[in-house]
């Protein structure tokens, strides 16, 4: 079995226990879960999930049955093995402050330092392998050493919560012996962050990040190496999200949109090698689209005899169920490397997964690209059959 614990019981970690549960139920095909047509060391059937995290207090206390019921109750059925997942209270350090009322987080309560070693310790009971980040995007800067970041641990400000939990991870694998694995699928910087990375390194475990690769943006990377590969200039490329979730809610406040901005549109140049004039963000909040983002996007390019064409996509996306997908490979994926040997991040899975892959100053690829090398990776390390 793979124990998991999810942050942040929002959209996508109800989509993804749902979906799960069901596939173990044979009740739901695997579609949207890219290496589910490969035999690999561990089935889908093999991931139990044993608590998830919150902030907020509508949440707090409750189950991630209660959650789902009152998320996607109305469109899909709620398997009832989520009624024995609670949700704890969580790391807040500001991550859901204007977007919910009174959000609690343990360390206004005991301090920072304290609220680490209380989860540290109901882990130690809990026994997860896999931790899950995917609360609401945060404002959230890298630390670059470890003794910063255990500095501002210590004082309990100017951290992120993301920060705050990757931190707490490293130390349970280190105090317990437990190899982990910490996926980051928001865009704090973490896989990003060397001082996240060698502190991983130093408990011999993993982490996977930022920002998990879904919709618009992974189609954007593909139409980018399409042109590189045909030699065609790239004039500009605008593409822009608007949805109704929490977490589109969340990018109307700047400083959280920035954060998304940055993970989003640092492809071009990767792909390309010129700085093509680009618009990619998310744009905006309307919440009748619910979870179901509208997604468009214009290319214009110069082709053979100096002509000029021109690509226009329209689309609406369930957000949610998207990012819950890869999720699925990334725990079975993330329980191999650690047991491979893997330490630190994994620029072949980040490539493929993420938007802005670690290690830091790693290029962005293709996604089909950085697929048939993750493909390799994997058979390498006799992790995949075809």
């Amino acid at each position: 079995m793979i124990r998991v614990v999810v942050f942040g019981q929002g959209m996508v970690a109800s989509h993804l226990m749902v979906g799960v549960e069901r596939i173990k139920k044979g009740k739901l095909e695997p579609y949207g879960i890219p290496f589910s047509r490969y035999r690999m060391p561990y089935d889908i059937s093999d991931i139990e999930f044993v608590a998830s995290y919150d902030v907020d207090p509508v949440k707090v206390g409750k189950t991630a049955y209660d959650v789902a019921y009152s998320l996607v109750g109305d469109t899909l059925p709620i398997p009832e093995e989520l009624k024995k997942i609670n949700i704890y209270e969580g790391i807040h350090l500001g991550s859901l402050k204007g977007l919910v009322k009174n959000p609690v987080g343990l360390e206004e309560k005991l301090g920072l330092s304290k609220a680490i070693d209380r989860l540290i310790d109901q882990w130690r009971i809990l026994e997860p392998e896999v931790f899950i980040n995917i609360i609401t995007t945060e404002p959230a800067k890298p630390f670059e050493t470890i003794e910063k970041l255990e500095e501002a641990i210590s004082r309990g400000e100017d951290v992120s919560a993301s920060h705050a939990y990757a931190y707490a991870v490293a130390r349970y694998a280190m105090e317990t012996g437990r190899r982990a694995v910490f996926i980051n699928a928001i865009p704090s910087p973490l896989a990003n962050d060397p001082a996240i990375v060698k502190l991983f390194e130093a408990a011999g475990s993993v982490i996977f990040g930022d920002d998990g690769a879904t919709g618009a943006t992974p189609l954007t990377a593909d139409l980018l190496e399409h042109m590189a590969e045909r030699n065609r200039f790239v004039e500009f490329i605008v593409q822009f999200n608007i949805g109704g979730n929490t977490d589109f809610l969340s990018l109307t406040i700047p400083e959280r949109n920035k954060m998304k901005e940055s993970t989003k549109s640092s492809i071009v140049e990767d792909i390309l090698g010129y700085k093509a004039p680009h618009y990619i963000k998310p744009t905006g909040y309307l919440e009748p689209l619910g979870d179901k983002k509208y997604v468009a996007m214009h290319l214009e390019y110069i082709t053979f005899n100096g002509l000029r064409d021109s690509l226009f996509i329209s689309a609406r996306i369930n957000d949610s169920p998207a990012l819950a997908g890869l999720l699925v490979d990334l725990i079975r994926i993330g329980k191999i490397a650690v047991e491979r040997g893997f330490k630190g991040t994994v620029y072949e899975v980040n490539a493929f997964f993420m938007k802005k892959p670690g290690p830091r100053d790693a290029k962005s690829v293709s996604k089909a690209y950085a697929y048939y090398k993750l493909v390799e990776l994997l058979k390498t390390i006799d992790a995949l059959k075809i």
